[in-house]
């Protein structure tokens, strides 16, 4: 498959109150093929939020480019879905309405939106609670819609920053096999912010180790193991330690 995303020695650079302002990313580059399942894993501040918002058109990078589909990132667009943390749902509105409004924007007709809406709820196995609101559901029924909210709009890559960090571990397996499922079945790409190892290891087909103060990236594994995997077979556990090998490494050498 071809290259979706191309980011291009990407540095960003964000004001402070002094006269320097903070380096978040240091020339950056990483290309992500077109259905690959990517993680980037790293320690808070290493900068792999701030190259999903660049990739989302949120920011613009001080330096660099920011490629998909062969055009230059400059603005949100519907083919980028983006899946936050906190869910990040209208409280007034139904789980059917929520997933329907980035429809409504692009002006689908009611009758199709609310059929497209249905189905993209059907998918995340939530049909059954199509009517009721976001206080009504648990945190992983949130997440689920949220996931079907990107999906309706049948985006080219899914953009996940820590979206099951939120949840408690028995949910947090559920909706990584059901986000594995959905990948599987769509061919939808996906990059996924984690700090978690085990995560990394147990949905990507590359795990991208990234470094702080500013932002590099130290380490592209290629996780050749097949779906679905098991967290207790040797294969697993040698990645998980070259993984965490890897990111203790990008660590010390920030601090030595």
């Amino acid at each position: 498959m071809g290259t979706l995303i191309e980011f291009q020695r990407v540095s960003q650079f964000f004001p402070t109150r002094g006269d320097v302002p903070a380096q978040a990313l240091q020339e950056v580059s990483l290309d992500v093929r077109a259905g690959e399942f990517v993680c980037l894993i790293g320690p808070s501040g290493c900068g792999k939020t701030t190259l999903l918002h660049l990739l989302a058109g949120f920011l613009q990078p001080t330096e660099g480019k920011v490629r998909f589909n062969d055009q230059t990132v400059r603005e949100p667009g519907p083919e980028r879905g983006v899946v936050f943390q906190e869910y990040a749902l209208f409280p007034w509105m139904t789980a059917r309405q929520n997933v329907e409004f980035g429809l409504r924007a692009q002006a689908v007709p009611t009758t199709q939106r609310r059929n497209r809406a249905l189905l993209a709820l059907t998918r995340v196995g939530l049909e059954a609670a199509a009517d009721r609101y976001p206080h009504e559901l648990s945190g992983g029924m949130r997440q689920r819609i949220a996931v079907a909210r990107s999906l309706v709009v049948e985006p080219k890559v899914l953009l996940m920053d820590e979206p099951f960090a939120a949840v408690d571990a028995m949910t947090r397996s559920t909706l990584q096999k059901d986000l594995l499922r959905l990948w599987q079945e769509t061919g939808v790409s996906v990059l996924f912010v984690t700090h978690n190892i085990d995560e990394a290891i147990f949905l990507a087909q590359r795990v991208v180790v990234m470094a702080p103060h500013p932002g590099t990236i130290s380490a592209d594994f290629s996780v050749n193991l097949g779906y679905p995997r098991q967290r207790g077979s040797l294969d697993f556990a040698n990645y998980y330690n070259r993984i965490e090998t890897a990111l203790a490494a990008g660590a010390f050498r920030q601090v030595a």
